[in-house]
């Protein structure tokens, strides 16, 4: 959509439907074959795991809140530290390379993936789920159907490619979004957390994408002064005639 264009962080790389079916025909096939008995034995698992399926009334909105947001911390932890280690060579190019076909992420490359990395990252999603549940022994499956809603919202978005006013790392400075992910497909390296920024920069892995946002920022306004003075110079023509 052209009056988008202005929010596409790589707005000379747009996918090719060609492109994009190409994604959706693999992302079918992975959710009906890697995916699938992972999907039909989820619930089983829960139960196994002692979480409550059928007791009403369901958990309280704050129970809720602090659970989600328990499963954020983690996930993120996690994933910062396997989606760094499957950048290692041998790692990198047997499984993760397959991610990173798309420089430019769309929304749906957020499952295009290797089965192996499926297996690998999915494994920060519902870890911290089932470790809260062996610890505590309370944790509803609503909560956690809540919870792998919301981490999917946050793939697509950090994948979506497009960074809008209304993007949450816009309200909270500590999330990552698009703006952040984005430069890790576009520079291969860095910028390796999902959810938050803390990780990246703890650890110095997001240097570049701070030299990157720097350089953008000196170049909007060289381009506003530019547009400025040649405004200026535009109204003392019309003044002299």
């Amino acid at each position: 959509m052209p009056s988008m264009k202005k929010y596409k962080i790589q707005d000379d790389k747009v996918p090719s439907p060609e492109v994009q079916w190409k994604c959706t025909k693999y992302v079918l096939l992975s959710h009906f074959t890697v995916e699938l008995p992972q999907i039909w034995s989820f619930h089983p698992i829960c139960e196994y795991f002692g979480m409550a399926t059928h007791s009403v009334p369901f958990p309280s909105w704050t129970k809720v809140a602090w659970q989600i947001g328990l499963f954020f911390v983690f996930e993120d932890t996690f994933h910062y530290w396997a989606h760094r280690a499957l950048h290692w060579g041998p790692l990198y190019k047997h499984i993760h390379k397959k991610h990173h076909e798309f420089s430019a992420p769309f929304g749906l490359a957020a499952e295009y993936a290797h089965p192996a990395e499926v297996f690998i990252l999915g494994a920060g999603t519902i870890g911290g789920p089932f470790l809260l549940c062996y610890l505590t022994k309370d944790l509803h499956i609503l909560t956690v159907y809540l919870w792998i809603v919301l981490r999917l919202f946050q793939a697509i978005d950090a994948h979506s490619g497009y960074d809008f006013p209304i993007s949450l790392h816009n309200w909270v400075p500590f999330w990552a979004g698009a703006d952040h992910h984005d430069h890790h497909h576009m520079a291969f390296v860095g910028c390796y957390s999902t959810s938050f920024r803390w990780w990246d920069h703890f650890m110095g892995t997001d240097a570049a994408y701070q030299r990157f946002k720097i350089r953008q920022a000196e170049k909007k306004k060289k381009q506003a002064q530019e547009a400025l003075l040649a405004a200026e110079s535009k109204a003392k023509s019309v003044k002299a005639q």
